[in-house]
């Protein structure tokens, strides 16, 4: 493991809902080994007041979320930016953008879910879509803090991180 915890970008289109979450859950799951981030390829400029209900709900810090461009991290136009070492999209419509050129080069992999923002229906079927995105994220980030990142070559890690990406939506 590397002297400073691992920084991990989660990307989606609109940073304001799948993203925010996955951000806030790595925070507090991984704390310490691992430091989160979010952006959006064109980011919505607010967060999901949906998103932000739920991480409260759930006792999880709302402070400083805010719906952001990928270019804050990206060296070429930020050069405070810090050095990633894992990105992860986590919508569909991301999996096919082109990403900026990342120095380092992180090791990738896509995640892509159902976008809670799009649910329709009661509050209560809303709130639904919403927790269920957030239980599948959870899901996949234990998967992922639980890999033995010391022992595993740079592909073998591409490889499960590909396999955690793959995994069952589906509800347990």
């Amino acid at each position: 493991m590397s002297d400073r915890p691992y920084n991990v970008l989660f990307l989606c289109t609109g940073n304001s809902c799948r993203s925010i979450l996955a951000e806030a859950i790595m925070n507090r799951e991984g704390a310490g080994r691992f430091r989160a981030y979010s952006a959006g390829s064109f980011p919505t400029g607010q967060v999901n007041p949906n998103a932000l209900a739920l991480l409260q709900r759930l006792d999880h810090d709302t402070e400083g979320f805010q719906s952001k461009s990928w270019d804050e991290f990206s060296r070429d136009t930020n050069p405070e930016a810090p050095e990633l070492d894992f990105i992860f999209t986590v919508c569909d419509d991301a999996a096919g953008e082109v990403c900026p050129y990342w120095p380092g080069q992180p090791v990738t992999a896509h995640w892509g879910l159902p976008d809670p923002a799009k649910a329709t229906g009661s509050d209560a079927e809303i709130a639904l879509a919403f927790a269920e995105t957030y239980r599948m994220l959870a899901n996949r980030i234990s998967l992922f803090l639980d890999l033995p990142m010391a022992r595993l070559d740079r592909l073998s890690l591409q490889a499960r991180l590909n396999e955690i990406g793959a995994s069952s939506t589906q509800p347990a």
